[in-house]
């Protein structure tokens, strides 16, 4: 699924602004990886359940994530960025 526009939620800017200069770079890529294929094997994109039940995650690195939720069939809302703490 080709993802044509992302919103960035005021949190994910926040976070995003907080991380080491490495991770951010990193996160720019992944999310032109995001872009062209949301499901693309190495953003190990995956469903969330629980409290963020209908949101979705996927890798920036090993320690990293974004929590994001698909608004329609062409476009996301990045909620979040961080470590796993941001699941809780």
């Amino acid at each position: 699924m080709q993802i044509k526009s992302i919103a960035y939620g005021s949190h994910f800017l926040r976070s995003l602004k907080k991380l080491p200069w490495e991770v951010q770079v990193r996160a720019a890529e992944k999310e032109l990886v995001f872009c062209k294929n949301c499901f693309a094997p190495g953003l190990k994109t995956h469903k969330l359940t629980g409290k963020w039940e209908g949101c979705w995650a996927f890798s920036v690195n090993y320690f990293y994530r974004v929590l994001f939720r698909f608004e329609n069939a062409s476009r996301a809302e990045f909620i979040n960025i961080g470590d796993h703490s941001i699941y809780q």
